[in-house]
């Protein structure tokens, strides 16, 4: 058996630590641990939990020896069962082998010193993991905790966040004992030197932090109290999209109709922690259902008056989207790169908009045309960028009401669908 034992934020170790370790003939932990662990005896072997592999091994070496050698006992930090070691422990050994004293999650100690709920926040970890989920994550929802790690911090998630309107609050050594106390503006209770300190991504991003923080939330501060939930995390997706055109503010039925906006999602796939562009967004239907569905969004119109419908339609439905006034291409290249593109406009300049999103789209674009003549060009660019082309041609007729109570088919415009969708990876070695 494997007793592994949350410490929580805080020192000295809780309760359970010491009934655990008195029996312990290995203990795996942090050195702050394992020099708070005075409850161990003096024969056990110490393991500093630096890299994980030399200490899963130095476990599983353990483990072969006779049981009358002692238990093993592993300290982690805040809840270990909450991307924390319990995961590594489990593939390795098996979950049944494991006995679980979950401590204190530096999430909930965060949110706690703010007297806010946290049944609605989105946790992310970005310890040792690619910044860029964390910051979409971060863009598309009102409240957002990231873990955070060497590289990825409080200074390059503000860098990151500057034009997001939300405020940073870095959270550092939490539940440290009494010493220095607060730093001038923190947030933090007096009589820790813990700091918990509001700040805007600009001023996080100018700063040097150290290495002490270990979360950053990120809020909207007019949407951080929701209603009570039922579910815990994200708010769960819409329950329809493809809305009616009526859903949305637009200017002469200059708007992606539904039909054709259904299969553009579905060919987008638009998600939690992705970016999506929309360029050419007019009313921004389509930036708004994939804001919808999860991702952040960066919509693109040339018109201001464009510009504010997409907000204004964005705000009506709930949703952040980053709304840029400017033409394609070249607008795109101060944004970030993008997952998926829409291009619903671009007359002209079509062909090279579609090579210029191609060629930074991680997964996909989509681009809806109703002029049969620019098809052949836009196929070509998106080919030429190495993304595997298909397209459809999109003719429907709706139902509509005629007098004496009988109905009618009446066509909408036919709309060419074009999609690229960048193929997969091959790891060498591996058969094509």
């Amino acid at each position: 058996m494997i007793t592994v034992v949350g410490t929580g934020t805080g020192a000295p170790l809780p309760p359970d630590a010491g009934a655990a370790l008195a029996g312990a003939g290995l203990v795996v932990g942090g050195r702050r641990h394992l020099a708070a662990a005075t409850a161990m005896p003096d024969t056990a072997e110490r393991v500093v939990l630096g890299p994980l592999a030399p200490a899963l091994d130095a476990i599983e070496q353990f483990l072969e020896k006779p049981a009358d050698q002692g238990r093993v006992v592993v300290l982690a930090s805040g809840d270990p069962g909450f991307f924390g070691i319990v995961r590594a422990l489990a593939e390795r050994f098996g979950a049944e082998r494991l006995d679980v004293h979950p401590g204190v999650s530096s999430i909930a100690t965060a949110f706690a010193r703010l007297g806010l709920t946290w049944d609605d926040a989105v946790v992310v970890s970005a310890h040792g993991r690619d910044l860029r989920t964390a910051v979409n994550v971060c863009r598309a929802h009102p409240k957002v905790a990231v873990l955070t790690g060497p590289g990825s911090g409080p200074a390059e998630l503000g860098a990151a966040l500057r034009s997001s309107g939300r405020v940073l609050v870095v959270a550092s050594a939490l539940g440290a004992g009494a010493g220095s106390g607060p730093a001038p503006g923190s947030d933090s209770a007096p009589h820790t030197s813990e700091r918990v300190e509001r700040v805007t991504p600009a001023e996080a991003a100018a700063r040097d932090w150290g290495a002490a923080v270990s979360v950053v939330l990120c809020l909207d501060e007019s949407r951080v109290l929701s209603p009570v939930r039922t579910v815990a995390g994200p708010p769960p997706g819409p329950a329809r999209w493809a809305l009616e055109e009526g859903e949305f503010a637009h200017r002469d039925s200059m708007i992606t109709k539904f039909e054709v906006r259904a299969l553009a999602l579905a060919r987008l796939g638009p998600r939690l922690g992705e970016h999506v562009w929309d360029i050419g967004a007019g009313s921004g239907s389509v930036a708004v259902e994939c804001a919808r569905l999860g991702a952040a969004v960066t919509a693109v119109e040339k018109t201001l008056d464009g510009v504010g419908r997409i907000r204004a339609n964005a705000a009506a439905h709930g949703v952040d989207v980053t709304a840029v006034h400017g033409a394609a291409p070249t607008v795109l290249s101060d944004l970030p790169d993008p997952d998926a593109v829409f291009i619903g406009g671009g007359g002209r300049e079509l062909p090279a908009i579609v090579t210029a999103c191609a060629r930074r789209a991680r997964r996909s674009v989509v681009v809806a045309m109703a002029a049969l003549d620019r098809v052949p060009a836009v196929r070509d660019a998106l080919v030429a960028a190495g993304l595997d082309c298909d397209g459809v041609l999109l003719q429907s007729s709706r139902l509509a009401p005629l007098p004496g109570d009988v109905t009618r088919l009446a066509a909408t415009n036919p709309v060419f669908l074009l999609w690229g969708v960048r193929p997969p990876v091959r790891s060498e070695g591996v058969a094509q």
